[in-house]
């Protein structure tokens, strides 16, 4: 492999002596013990999950079969856009993850209200476990960090003429995303068989069914059944509403945890394709927490504001993040490594901004 060339996503690697992973294992093992708390299978979760899902029932149930006067239909659409995002950050991430209940099936089920949305828990499951949790902020290989041509968030990424004025447009384009994922996305990824650099296996028998299905009922759900009560042009221009608001709402979230000044963006050797960094102190170098005492964000986000402690322990359940976030901290500056936190999501926003900007100037180091 020459100096020039960008190591495959397999020839990527990281050092497995980690010693840090481990003992923050041991201790987060040790919290579970003297607590009689499990990891997983919590009944709050279980009474998060019906509120959640009843308050999206009911956002669409108004928006739907509501008497349409626009005092009900606006805050219907803001309502069912945020319920929608709730449920990806607590629901589906939770049981994506395996972090939801000890029971596959359980985890299996709640990573499909995904496909109830529109998306894919197949996808998911490959471009955000396997890919996002493994090369998190490594250019060329994250491919939640990649926009295409329409932004430069990374030192690593081409930069374009119109980047200038990123930090104002790409708010914007945020919005747009859901639609992308259900009308382009995962249909391309599946039939293409790659996502960015990498390889996607593409679905087969009841993930298949799964794939098939969940697009079907989401269609029906989001048009089918609409236009049986309301004009066409009302109900696409609902479902572009909606889905803007669930698109800035999930896309902010997970910049604030990636995209700002506290981020670190490194790349492997080019000729060997390795790390400097092992994998755990990796995560904590590439991720941001914010907003760590608003039990507001902490509720809403599904402990996404917690994202360190998520990157280094995703299977379990984010209810438990505020706790561990303490053995966390003092386990990284024990070993030196630099745990980053906004205190609140203004200050989250605010570098995000920054970065954009910074990312968009000519010279951008």
């Amino acid at each position: 492999m020459t100096a020039n060339t960008k190591p495959a996503p397999g020839e990527i690697k990281f050092d497995s002596n980690d010693v840090f992973l481990r003992e923050l294992r041991h201790r987060v093992d040790r919290y579970f013990e003297t607590t009689g708390l499990t990891p997983r299978d919590c009944p709050r979760m279980y009474v998060k999950t019906a509120l959640i899902l009843s308050w999206c029932a009911a956002s669409y149930a108004l928006l739907v079969f509501g008497p349409g006067t626009w005092w009900l239909v606006l805050p219907a659409l803001v309502s069912l856009g945020v319920s929608m995002a709730a449920i990806g950050f607590n629901i589906q991430h939770d049981g994506g993850h395996g972090a939801y209940s000890e029971h596959r099936w359980i985890n299996k089920l709640m990573a499909m209200t995904l496909d109830l949305l529109g998306g894919s828990s197949f996808v998911w499951a490959r471009k955000h476990n396997a890919i996002h949790h493994t090369y998190s902020n490594i250019t060329g290989h994250d491919d939640d960090i990649s926009l295409g041509l329409l932004a430069r968030v990374t030192p690593h990424q081409r930069r374009l003429p119109f980047h200038r004025a990123q930090h104002v447009y790409l708010w914007f384009l945020y919005g747009l995303l859901p639609a992308k994922w259900h009308l382009i996305d995962d249909f391309r990824y599946v039939l293409v068989g790659r996502l960015g650099g990498h390889r996607l296996a593409r679905p087969k028998g009841w993930d298949l069914v799964i794939f098939i299905g969940g697009k079907v009922v989401f269609f029906t759900l989001a048009f089918g059944v609409p236009m049986l009560l309301h004009p066409v042009a009302t109900v696409l221009l609902c479902y572009l509403a909606a889905t803007f608001v669930t698109g800035i709402v999930l896309s902010v979230v997970f910049q604030l945890a990636h995209c700002v000044e506290e981020a670190s963006f490194p790349m492997p050797n080019a000729e060997t394709g390795r790390m400097e960094s092992r994998w755990a102190a990796h995560q904590v170098q590439t991720t941001v927490d914010f907003a760590r005492d608003s039990r507001l964000a902490t509720w809403f986000t599904g402990g996404l504001n917690f994202q360190i402690e998520h990157h280094l322990l995703p299977h379990v359940c984010h209810l438990h993040y505020p706790a561990l976030s303490r053995i966390v901290e003092d386990a990284c500056h024990e070993f030196g490594l630099n745990y980053s936190a906004h205190k609140t999501c203004a200050g989250a926003i605010a570098s995000h901004f920054r970065w954009l900007r910074r990312m968009g100037m000519p010279v951008a180091t």
